[in-house]
């Protein structure tokens, strides 16, 4: 069977749709999982304790193991039909698909931060302690900027693995670029060459977004260099 791309060409609109949610997905997802991950990153390293357990530390390791345990499109399933019957909550599949992308995110992301911190050397800390400087105050003025170097970078990996993992909405009726490539299967008849259109969708995003990631990186490199 040879192929046939004329096909689909009453049909891109569909795609560009298509490529929008799954940027707004994957922008929104790392937001939140950027925000939510620096939270379970001082979750892990709080030194509260009730007796000899640190409960945060515990709890943040527990969420973080559990996530980057398990598979995102059995997350998104759970998410999806968990407000249903755990909450009694219809949700739509949009938001659905955006908070549990951005838990999953936030796992990897608490990571992310947890090793830039830990990149910058100790004895910094230790200086700014000495100097009369409050641990927050230390972290926030002398750490944190060194680390944020080490960090964004990371990030930016990380938004191209959302973008690409952002396709397992598709599963709840998510209008993504691989939803929208079911939905001209189902017009066409024709399975391949939608899928070989959203590969290049995928490809062209990823693409760009890595050289930007790139850029940056250099630029931030290069002013360290001065």
């Amino acid at each position: 069977m040879s192929l046939d791309f004329s096909v689909l060409a009453g049909n891109m609109d569909y795609f560009y749709k298509g490529v929008q949610w799954t940027i707004l997905i994957s922008l929104l997802s790392v937001l939140f999982g950027v925000i939510f991950g620096a939270l379970l990153t001082l979750m892990k390293r709080s030194k509260f304790k009730i007796g000899k357990v640190k409960p945060l530390s515990m709890l943040a390791t527990a969420y973080i193991e559990i996530i980057r345990g398990t598979p995102m499109l059995l997350q998104i399933m759970l998410v999806y039909y968990g407000f249903d019957q755990l909450l009694n909550i219809n949700m739509d599949p949009l938001p659905a698909g955006i908070i549990a992308v951005s838990l999953n995110s936030a796992a990897y992301v608490s990571e992310i931060i947890r090793a830039g911190i830990d990149a910058v050397d100790k004895g910094q800390l230790e200086a700014a302690r000495s100097l009369g400087m409050s641990q927050f105050m230390a972290m926030r003025l002398i750490i944190m900027p060194q680390a944020t170097k080490n960090i964004l970078p990371a990030i930016g990996n990380e938004f191209v693995t959302v973008i690409k993992e952002s396709s397992m909405a598709s599963v709840i009726g998510v209008g993504e670029i691989m939803y929208s490539a079911k939905v001209i299967t189902g017009k066409t008849f024709r399975a391949f060459e939608p899928l070989i259109v959203a590969a290049i969708f995928y490809f062209v995003i990823t693409f760009t977004l890595g050289r930007i990631m790139n850029y940056i990186e250099r630029r931030m490199k290069a002013s360290d260099s001065r």
